[in-house]
């Protein structure tokens, strides 16, 4: 029982300490704002580019199992 007890202590005092963990105050925050569909280099970023990462991903794993047969 007594194992027990030290074993949720340390993981209580773990618990505590992360939620009360300083954020460094060089990393730039995160904006507030939406992203403006309205600008291109959001467009671009954030809809255009995974949606290549995705199709490029599908296209590489389409050749490689044609080259495993």
């Amino acid at each position: 029982m007594k194992f027990m007890k030290n074993i949720l202590f340390v993981l209580f005092t773990l618990l505590i300490t992360t939620c009360y963990a300083q954020k460094p105050t060089e990393v730039p925050k995160p904006s507030e704002k939406p992203i403006d569909l309205g600008n291109p280099a959001d467009v671009i970023i954030y809809i255009v580019l995974p949606l290549c990462a995705v199709l490029f991903f599908f296209i590489w794993r389409g050749k490689r199992n044609k080259t495993n047969k």
